[in-house]
Parts: structure tokens; sequence; C-alpha cells
């Protein structure tokens, strides 16, 4: 059976191409609103933290109705880090809209997620977005598409791909870079007639591949995914299964069924072939997991994910503060909390540590892993976190480490300052292109030389600069490298800070802390130019006198402390130090809070 009036894509491109501001015009013109109802931008991004960053995080169903055809959208993220949020979605859809910026051309993410999805032999339309900006150069960035697309072999029916020309903030499609477009009728059109319907046998066994989990308070965890075969109903029988584990099965009911409309789910009694549905009453179902029918279990293989790169360490706060702002500060509730993100993030990876209250967190960048910690944070955990560490493999005897392709994208008078401290990190030149007036240049660069660059790109290129970074491969170890040419500024001793002490310590270097703020020893309180740590004591008060100077009560200027958000202390951290993260505060800390025993183990370490 082949179910033409239904169509599955995913809207797949490199972060800030403009997938979710095209999908919000397309709801629009796809008739989910009402001509009065008050809109909001980029609506599919429905989290906090996406719409405070402008980036989106986890990938979101979504449906339109065209022309008697019902078509499911799915909005997914363009961040490298989230690439485990592409890969495993593309099992539910027959075709791609790749999305590509008029001005930036291909990015690093735009290559990684069109070669998943031509892996897949899924259909591809390209869609040249942004045309209305002020520096496109359409007719470049088409060859460039193409150009990929001969890189990645593609088949020749898809480099024979339709390409449309859209202003996703306008709303506008054109079938010629040259004509204006009035609405996305183009677009829908093409959809409509390239993208190839599900296709299934409703009389055949069911099987249904479940891509993605969320969980609800009064039904618990919900399975999304698509019907392959078959035919599910409410009420009805089922197994689960896994095609990595087929001798485990689990009985269960499907309780509730809902499917995709507009922004809503709407129950319904049953779904056919090529439905991407919701369901309840599985508790125990988890991504990759195929529901069967109990007459025929045969799981369905899922895509692999790429392995982690990157891992942290994530313990019980055990800070002279431990508890005073979290609400969850126990190892077993941290630990509950992180087993049940595997649950939803197939990119994460969770083992118990090497004490019974620290655990091992492996992700794929910095990013993957801060939004973790800051959505903990949120919900009220308290906890504490190393410095970031590469996962290191050996490969046929050798050490090998990840090495990350960096692209770089600069005004041409900052080339020079962003290859010299490049070339520091062992960084090697791939590519350099001269684009007007900006400079694109690509390196290849082991990804611990990376650790605390972005904060030093941006100064260095005075916020101008693009960077982008996406994992290449695993290759020997280049070496030692001196990844911070800075120290940290150390409390000695536990109090309140005054206007006094900090106006002493301000000479040493930049704080992170102001006034009247209650410290501890071995809490890093600000940054020092130079290597090595210095004890300084902000808490330190002026003794009272009976002798008066001139200029004695003038008011003390303070410079204003750099606060330091979650990735900047992430960046900043040494593998020495550690940062306690709690619902109302970020600290960093020495590992070992006091002073002695800490000098006493540096000059351990120095001997050894």
């Amino acid at each position: 059976m082949i179910r033409n009036d239904l169509r599955n894509i995913a809207i797949i491109a490199h972060v800030d191409h403009g997938k979710t501001t095209l999908v919000d015009e397309m709801l629009k013109q796809g008739g989910v609103y009402r001509d009065n109802q008050a809109t909001t931008v980029r609506v599919m991004d429905s989290g906090d933290l996406e719409r405070e960053r402008g980036i989106t995080i986890l990938a979101k169903n979504t449906a339109i109705h065209y022309k008697d055809t019902k078509i499911n959208i799915i909005d997914t993220p363009g961040h490298a880090d989230f690439g485990g949020e592409v890969e495993r979605i593309l099992k539910m859809v027959n075709g791609v809209l790749l999305l590509v910026d008029a001005a930036e051309g291909p990015m690093p993410q735009t290559r990684f997620v069109l070669q998943r999805a031509l892996e897949l032999n899924h259909r591809v339309i390209v869609v040249i977005n942004k045309i209305d900006k002020p520096d496109a150069r359409i007719h470049e960035v088409v060859d460039e598409v193409l150009e990929l697309l001969m890189d990645l072999d593609a088949t020749d029916e898809q480099l024979d791909s339709p390409m449309l020309f859209c202003s996703g903030r306008a709303g506008t499609a054109s079938y010629s870079p040259d004509e204006a477009g009035t609405d996305l009728k183009p677009l829908l059109d093409t959809i409509l007639d390239y993208i190839p319907a599900p296709s299934g046998d409703e009389n055949a066994p069911l099987q249904l591949l479940v891509s993605s989990i969320d969980y609800n308070d009064y039904v618990g965890r919900i399975g999304i995914g698509r019907v392959e075969t078959g035919v599910v109903k409410v009420g009805a029988d089922a197994v689960i299964c896994n095609y990595h584990n087929p001798g485990q099965t689990k009985r269960t009911k499907i309780v509730s069924l809902y499917q995709f409309d507009g922004l809503k789910r709407a129950a319904c009694e049953s779904a056919f072939p090529g439905d991407i549905v919701c369901f309840s009453g599985a508790e125990d179902i988890t991504i990759g997991d195929t529901i069967c029918s109990p007459d025929s279990v045969a799981p369905l293989p899922f895509v692999k994910i790429s392995e982690p790169t990157l891992e942290m360490t994530f313990m019980v706060n055990t800070s002279p503060f431990a508890g005073r702002e979290g609400k969850y500060v126990t190892s077993r509730q941290i630990r509950d909390r992180l087993y049940n993100e595997l649950l939803k993030d197939v990119s994460l990876r969770v083992s118990d540590g090497e004490t019974t209250d620290s655990f091992r967190v492996c992700g794929r960048g910095e990013m993957h892993l801060s939004i973790l910690i800051e959505t903990m944070r949120r919900e009220g955990y308290e906890l504490s976190v190393t410095a970031p560490r590469v996962i290191y493999k050996e490969i046929d005897g050798v050490k090998c480490e990840p090495i990350e392709r960096v692209y770089i994208d600069v005004a041409e008078e900052y080339t020079g300052a962003v290859m010299e401290k490049l070339g520091a990190r062992k960084a090697d030149l791939e590519k350099m292109e001269l684009h007007g007036s900006r400079m694109r240049i690509e390196y290849l660069i082991p990804t611990r030389c990376l650790f605390g660059y972005r904060s030093k790109f941006m100064t260095d290129t005075r916020g101008e600069g693009i960077i982008n970074t996406t994992f290449e491969c695993y290759a020997p170890y280049k070496g030692d490298i001196v990844s911070r040419y800075t120290g940290s500024l150390v409390a000695s001793e536990a109090g309140v800070t005054t206007s006094y002490g900090c106006y002493n310590v301000q000479d040493r270097g930049a704080l992170f802390i102001g006034t009247q703020t209650p410290v501890y020893e071995g809490m890093i309180v600000g940054e020092n130019p130079k290597q090595g740590d210095i004890v300084v004591n902000p808490c330190k008060e002026k003794h009272l006198t009976a002798i008066r100077s001139a200029g004695a009560d003038e008011a003390l200027r303070l410079v204003p402390p750099k606060i330091m958000g979650l990735e900047e202390a992430i960046e900043f951290i040494a593998p020495d130090e550690l940062i306690e993260v709690t619902p109302k505060n970020i600290r960093l800390r020495k590992a070992i809070l006091n002073t002695q025993l800490r000098l006493k183990a540096q000059a351990k370490a120095t001997k050894g």
C-alpha cells in the first residue's frame, strides 16, 4: 500500500541557516493558525534554553495539510554537538529538505547531515535560503552544493535533486534565483512531487521503530516512531524487542495513541504504515526498540550513532557551601538523573566513576555536556564537574586522539592573529580562500587543543568571527601542549568579600566576584594573567587607626568583575580544578581546598 495522502520529511542544515524560521512560515501557510491568531517566532524552539540561545537542541515533530496531503515535518538541530538527534530521526522520514545559507554556503554540519541522508538513500530537496540577504552569493553557493554532492558520492538521481530559492523569514519560495516568490507553494508542491510517499503492508504483522522518547508526568514514558508495517491500535497487545538484543523481549500494551497535527497531538484509535505516532503504555521503551505484534517478533535495525569524543566527571558537591542551594544533592539522585537522560539522548554515555559519588559522562562536545549540566541545574540539582577530557583510543597499538575539522570565517585583517594562535595549538592548515573581504580557513586540530580557544577567538576577531567544528577522525597523538597560559587567584580563607580586599586583589588579575560575596578557602576568585596560582585574601578588612591622611576617605574604585557563565567556566578550568554548579550560582574551586595540602600535592606531582 502506497500512502499518497502522506509525506514524511526532515529539515536539515547547519546551525543558523534558518530551519526553524522556515517551519514557522510553513505552519502559517499550512493553515495551522487562525487568521487573527497571535503567533510566536521560532515556535518549534519550545525549551527555555533553546529560546535563550537561539538554537535548536531537540528534534521536534509537527504536521501541516496541503492539497489533501498531510506533511509530517521534523525540525532538527544544526549544531554538531547534537548530531545524534539528526541521525536517529532520519529513520522516520522518506526525504529531507537541505537548507543552505545563500551567503555562507555549505558548512561543516551541512556536510555531516547530508552524508547521513545520502547513506539512507533519502531523496533530497536543496533549498537555498536567505536569498534576500545583502551579501547573498546565490550562484556560487549553487555550485558549492553540487560540489558537495559529488564529494559525498551522490548517485545520479541525487545529483539531479530539485533546487529552490527561499526566504524563510518572508515566507517565499521560487524555482529560479532571479524571480521573487510570493509564497511557499513552489516548495510545498516540490515536496508532494519529489518526496516519495511512504508505503507498507497493512496486513502484515506490526513493526513500529521507536526513534524518539518523550515523558509526561501523567502517562510516563512516551515512544515516538513510524509505523513500518501492520496497523497499531489502542488497547492492542504488543512486544518490545531490539535488533541488537534479539533474545530480550517484553510484553506491553498500547494504552494511548496520538498523531501530530500542527502544534498539537491528536488522539487516534489506529495508525497505518507511514504514520508517525506517539504512544504510551510501554514503560521500558528506549530509542532503537521495535514494537512488534506478539505473533511475529521481528526487530528492525537502527542507525549506528557516532561515538562521543569528550568526557567529564560529574560528582557530588563537596564544597563548604554544599547543600545550601540545591534541591537534589545526593549521589543517588544525580545518578538517577544521568541514567534517565540516556533514555532520550542517544549520543550520551554514562558509567559509574572510580568512587561511589562520581560518574563518568561522555558526550559529543563541550556544548553537548554544558547543556546537560545547565538543564540539571535549572531542575534543582547541585553537583561538581571536572574539566573536559578527550577520549583516547588505541588503534593498532598506537595511542590515537580525536581530530576536529575547524571552519573559520573571519575578516581579512584578523587572519594573522587567528593563524598565530591556532599554529601554537598544533593545528594543520588545510584550505584558505578569500570571499569578498572575509577569509575562509580550514584546519585540522586535536580536540583537546581547542579547549579554551573559543573565547580567545572572539576576542581576537572583535566578536565578528565565526568558528565551527566537526569531528573528523582519530589520528596518532600529537604530543603535549600548554593549553592554558594563565593561572588562578585562589582565596586563602573563608568569609565575605570586602571592597578593601577586592581593591587590593584586583591588581593581581581580573576578578570573578564582586563585593559582599561569600567565599571559602580554595575557591577561585579571579584569573592570574601569568601562569601559576596566587593565594589572595579578598575578605581582608581595613584596620581602623586614629591617624588621618590625605585621600584616606576617598572611595575605592573597583573594576567590574568578570562573571563566568557555565561554558566560560568549562573553558577556563585546569585539570586540578572543579566547577561547583548549583541552581543559584556557578563557582570555580580547586579540587584540594586546603592551601597547605594543595601545595604539598603540587610539589609531589612535580617531583614525580
